[in-house]
């Protein structure tokens, strides 16, 4: 696989397909990664990620598509190359060490090479990791932390061309998280791997990768840079997937919807039809009640709308306060920095920010990644 040139994908999946039992699990699957890139492949459970990542490391077959790697075909038609000639690496929640051996042989496993170039390779490696000290010692003397960084070192040892991850993290304390997570980072842009990530939360999708794959049923439905994927979402339920959202659904008319926020455009959807207008808490915007009398309409905000608080409770960073809007009923959740714990019952305005407004055609089934409007 040595020679590719500079514009060769290190990792191309072309239509990948994957049935068990005639249920299709991965479906028309494509993507491509270039030396040194991370991509996140995130979505919910039983998505199909996993599979996927299976079907790129050899342990899994594909029922049609293709794999390849620096511009070779590795597993399609009439071709399977065996997963110890892929030079992929692979991490796993487990972490999967061998407890009767200690952390050099555990590290070293993989290589090849004399005993002195191995032991070089693996003092390099556990030095990057932070565990030189701990060369000699076993698995089960090691935190959990440390285990994973033992394990990132040994599938890093053979120098693979991608690096295969799949939850590695979700086994570590929350507190410990987010430090090895950017420690792994690093070392994977030092090491200029491929790396493929698959994970089921999205704010490790975008602390890592460069771009994210988002998946659901078998299928990628959107795919980009975490900001462009974050900020323009395809559809509800991807919207919903990053956070949590508000739903105002109403009628068109005129490609035009009235809500107590004023009028929403809706091009090229029919009269008649629903569409769900999905705004984060995190851009409501309030404003105290003035003799029953909100503030003005505003071109960023649009018309405000008067609410009495249901609930407010303060999270750590934010509080969250949900109102019950006086027209219909609906609640609607603003987050706000800091502390701030109105009353129930208490008058309040709100308004949203339009220019962070997403419009979509109503869905009656929403998947289950998202709200019931």
């Amino acid at each position: 696989m040595d020679g590719a040139n500079l514009t060769t994908a290190r990792l191309e999946i072309r239509d990948l397909c994957r049935d068990f039992g005639g249920r299709p699990v991965v479906r028309g699957v494509s993507l491509s990664l270039q030396a040194g890139q991370v991509t996140g492949l995130l979505g919910p459970s039983g998505c199909g990620k996993s599979t996927t990542l299976r079907i790129i490391a050899g342990v899994d077959q594909q029922t049609s598509g293709e794999v390849w790697i620096d511009g070779q075909q590795v597993a399609g038609a009439g071709v399977f190359v065996p997963p110890e000639k892929r030079q992929i690496g692979l991490m796993f929640q487990d972490f999967a060490l061998f407890p009767h051996l200690s952390v050099a042989d555990n590290v070293a496993f993989g290589l090849k090479g004399s005993r002195t170039e191995k032991r070089l390779r693996v003092r390099e490696l556990l030095e990057k990791v932070g565990l030189a000290r701990f060369i000699d010692s076993f698995p089960h003397e090691l935190s959990g932390g440390e285990q994973q960084r033992v394990a990132l070192a040994r599938a890093l040892a053979p120098r693979p061309s991608i690096m295969l991850m799949d939850e590695p993290f979700s086994g570590l304390d929350n507190r410990l998280r987010d430090g090895i997570r950017d420690e792994t980072l690093g070392i994977l842009k030092e090491e200029g791997a491929a790396v493929l990530l698959v994970t089921h939360e999205p704010e490790e999708a975008m602390r890592m990768a460069d771009e994210i794959a988002l998946m659901r049923d078998g299928q990628i439905v959107q795919s980009g840079a975490p900001y462009n994927i974050y900020n323009a979402p395809v559809d509800l339920n991807a919207a919903a997937f990053f956070s949590d959202v508000n739903v105002i659904t109403g009628v068109v008319e005129g490609a035009l919807t009235d809500t107590a926020f004023g009028q929403f455009l809706a091009p090229g959807v029919p009269d008649g039809a629903k569409v769900d207008i999905v705004i984060r808490p995190q851009h409501l915007k309030i404003d105290f009640d003035r003799g029953g009398k909100g503030p003005s309409p505003t071109h960023d905000h649009g018309v405000w709308a008067r609410a009495l608080v249901d609930r407010a409770r303060f999270i750590g960073k934010e509080s969250l306060v949900d109102f019950r809007m006086e027209g219909d009923g609906s609640i609607l959740t603003a987050s706000v920095p800091s502390v701030f714990l109105p009353q129930p019952g208490t008058p309040l305005w709100i308004a949203i920010r339009r220019d962070r407004c997403f419009v979509f055609r109503h869905s009656d089934k929403p998947g289950p990644d998202a709200p019931s409007p």
